[in-house]
């Protein structure tokens, strides 16, 4: 046990030996005081350090957030074997061995079973209240542990998107600067024209670069005004097909990706003349499918796979549907999801763990209020117990406040832990993957 959990032992063996002496003990004496200090130590320590070791041994073995109904059932059934062996101990030493009140004979014949039964009662609820502790500990912690966790994918999601958006800036400027070195010397003049439509198209790259989507409509346009300076660069060698469907236009796709894949048919396919690079793109099946005949070229150089890896990753973090790629013999075919709706998948994750935070403290609020409520019951029913057995021990009357107060316990329990708001969420979100499995 904690040095902090003896402490607190102590100051409870110390006020407990004082009311029992002042309140019950008819000759207030050094040895009577002694004795009431002793006997009140030793159900403390006995019974608070023998139900703490439990606890501890159990939360180590078998932690509530990893079995809750296994842990509670093995929970119930120590502490109800522990106590009783424990409490019958106790008594007998303080019935038998310290005010030699009965014999051992005596004991064990029945004749304190009443005070047996009514300790018992007692050990089990401040049991039940560490026990309980416990758990709200290890929820605490859990919940928590959970939410730090959540917070940080959504921040690690959201750095790793603007990492690959900043991939798109000098990735567009290294290739397109290799174009325009290369026209130089080819053709000046339409290097000059080149390098005007450059700044266009740069200007695009820059507006577009920091948005998460974009509509088919204005990545198509920029593709085509991209495929003319390739056209301008490799004339007939190079072919390019559009046939996008009207009604795709005002969907979306991430920004920059025709433009990566387009690079990427251009750098491992060679193009001539008489054996002409076709790239094709077109609609199909709520996919932008970007299509080249394969005519694979040698790499001197191992390619980098920004532009194919970049879209897959941007995709995974905007939408659940996946980027397919297809290739045969004759065909190299790209297919990019085509989203009717504009996702804001990283704030969406960052809003959904603010909401995950909320709950998460409402839901400790609730189970401070259940323990509260535990806690004044462990408190003041056994005091109704030993003020009934005083005042009038012949008529029993703490079993209604105990029995009633104690189905209420139970109520407000079942409703934080089993069958309260947490378990309707639960079954909802079954009820909804059932009906998205049709």
């Amino acid at each position: 046990m904690k040095r902090k959990n003896l402490i607190t032992l102590f100051w409870i063996s110390l006020a407990t030996s004082l009311f029992f002496f002042f309140v019950f003990t008819d000759e207030k004496s050094l040895d009577n005081f002694i004795l009431s200090l002793l006997i009140s130590f030793m159900y403390s320590f006995i019974l608070g350090m023998g139900n703490g070791l439990i606890n501890d041994f159990l939360n180590k073995k078998l932690p509530w957030s990893e079995a809750t109904t296994k842990r509670a059932i093995i929970s119930i059934v120590s502490i109800l074997i522990a106590n009783t062996i424990l409490v019958y101990f106790c008594n007998y030493m303080n019935f038998v061995i310290f005010q030699k009140a009965a014999t051992t004979e005596e004991y064990f014949s029945g004749k304190y079973n009443y005070i047996n039964w009514f300790t018992i009662n007692v050990a089990l609820l401040i049991s039940a209240f560490l026990h309980a502790r416990g758990f709200m500990e290890e929820l605490k912690k859990t919940s928590k542990k959970e939410v730090v966790e959540q917070k940080l994918i959504a921040k690690s999601a959201n750095a790793q998107f603007e990492s690959l958006k900043n991939q798109l800036d000098p990735h567009f400027l290294f290739n397109s600067l290799n174009v325009l070195s290369s026209l130089i010397d080819e053709n000046p003049r339409q290097a000059q024209k080149f390098t005007a439509s450059m700044s266009k198209i740069y200007r695009y790259v820059l507006e577009q670069k920091d948005k998460e989507l974009v509509t088919v409509e204005d990545e198509l346009e920029f593709a085509k005004t991209y495929c003319d300076l390739l056209k301008t660069r490799f004339e007939d060698s190079v072919d390019f097909v559009f046939d996008v469907k009207k009604e795709d236009y005002r969907r979306f796709v991430v920004p920059l990706s025709l433009q990566l894949l387009l690079e990427n048919c251009i750098k491992h396919n060679f193009a001539t003349s008489s054996k002409p690079l076709i790239i094709k793109i077109f609609s199909e099946n709520d996919t932008l499918c970007i299509e080249n005949n394969l005519q694979a070229r040698e790499q001197i150089k191992e390619s980098a796979g920004i532009g194919l890896s970049n879209i897959v990753q941007r995709y995974s973090l905007l939408t659940k549907r996946n980027v397919f790629i297809e290739k045969s013999k004759d065909y190299f075919k790209v297919k990019l999801p085509v989203l009717s709706a504009k996702p804001n998948v990283v704030s969406e994750k960052i809003e959904d763990t603010d909401r995950a935070y909320e709950r998460a403290q409402k839901r400790v609020k609730e189970i401070k209020s259940f323990y509260g409520n535990l806690i004044s019951y462990c408190i003041v029913i056994p005091s109704l117990i030993i003020i009934n057995l005083i005042t009038n021990p012949n008529h029993i009357w703490f079993y209604f406040p105990m029995l009633g107060w104690g189905i209420g316990l139970a109520a407000h329990g079942m409703n934080v832990f089993a069958i309260g708001k947490n378990w309707e969420e639960r079954k909802i979100r079954e009820i909804l993957e059932k009906q998205n499995k049709q």
